[in-house]
């Protein structure tokens, strides 16, 4: 543990433990960047950083570059670095992961503190500028490691693990809905090459298939292909034919063909029938005769 945590054997602590317990406390510093120690603590492992962040602020401000701001929220869970004005995480730390922390007694704007990475495992030392609350920014981060510190003991060790639990499931998520993003990328993209290839050229003409004809366009009749029946406007299939007797056949134009010889005794004349007889009977006699020529027409003088 650095100096800076060790102050509160003679200096109280500024922040009422409720408000870095159930909230958190926020600064604005200027931000000069992270780079990568070789050591978790150690005075001259962070002295070696700022010197190289500052090195890097002076080329940056030779360039037009300017220190960005940031703002940081400090709690009994860790370190949030966000944007000021849009408020996005620019980077978690963890409390658990911080192992160093410490005020620059040679610049009295600069503090440090040192954090292991999640992902890389590696050991950055993030440097701030704060032209009046460096000092106090480093007692706030040393009493939410006190009050983290009680709480650890309080709960036998299970609080911490649940911390760890709920950031590697929050790692987790944020990979998941980041590939959930490129998956919906990939779909929108193949849906516009489908859409692209089913759309036909400019200027050309759909033709739709017709069924071949004759002559007189007529589409012909096939005795193989069987017909269907269509539907009624009540969906119902029509009702089946009805079917005529054998014996009953009709002409051309609808109508029963006249047989005089079918015709009962009470549907003509007394005389007409008698003379349909004697030509029925005229007719029988004429059959016996080869090559007689008979007539039906009583008119006809060859009878």
């Amino acid at each position: 543990m650095n100096r800076a945590f060790n102050r509160k054997k003679d200096k109280s602590w500024m922040h009422t433990p409720e408000a870095l317990a159930k909230h958190y406390i926020p600064y604005n510093a200027k931000f000069l960047g992270n780079t990568e120690v070789e050591a978790p603590k150690g005075t001259e492992v962070v002295k070696d950083a700022v010197r190289k962040l500052k090195f890097q602020r002076h080329i940056k401000k030779s360039e037009g570059q300017k220190t960005p701001k940031v703002e940081l929220q400090i709690s009994i869970y860790g370190v949030k670095i966000l944007d000021p004005k849009t408020k996005d995480v620019q980077h978690n730390c963890q409390l658990h992961r911080i192992s160093f922390c410490a005020d620059d007694k040679t610049d009295k704007r600069i503090f440090t503190f040192i954090c292991k990475d999640s992902e890389s495992n590696k050991h950055l030392c993030y440097v701030f500028d704060s032209e009046k609350c460096a000092e106090e920014i480093t007692l706030t981060i040393g009493q939410a490691f006190d009050l983290a510190y009680k709480k650890f003991l309080e709960s036998g060790g299970k609080d911490v693990e649940t911390r760890k639990q709920i950031g590697t499931l929050q790692k987790r998520i944020q990979e998941l809905e980041t590939e959930n993003s490129e998956l919906k990328q990939q779909l929108q993209d193949l849906e516009e090459q489908l859409m692209i290839a089913h759309v036909p050229p400019a200027g050309s003409i759909c033709m739709k298939p017709q069924m071949s004809t004759d002559v007189f366009d007529m589409v012909p009749f096939s005795t193989v292909t069987p017909l269907e029946p269509v539907l009624a406007s009540n969906g119902c299939p029509p009702p089946p034919p009805t079917t005529l007797p054998p014996d009953i056949r009709k002409d051309l134009f609808g109508a029963e063909p006249f047989d005089p010889f079918t015709c009962g005794s009470a549907d003509f004349p007394p005389d007409i029938q008698s003379k349909l007889d004697e030509m029925q009977e005229g007719f029988k006699m004429g059959l016996t005769l080869e090559g007689t020529v008979f007539s039906l027409d009583p008119l006809d003088s060859r009878c």
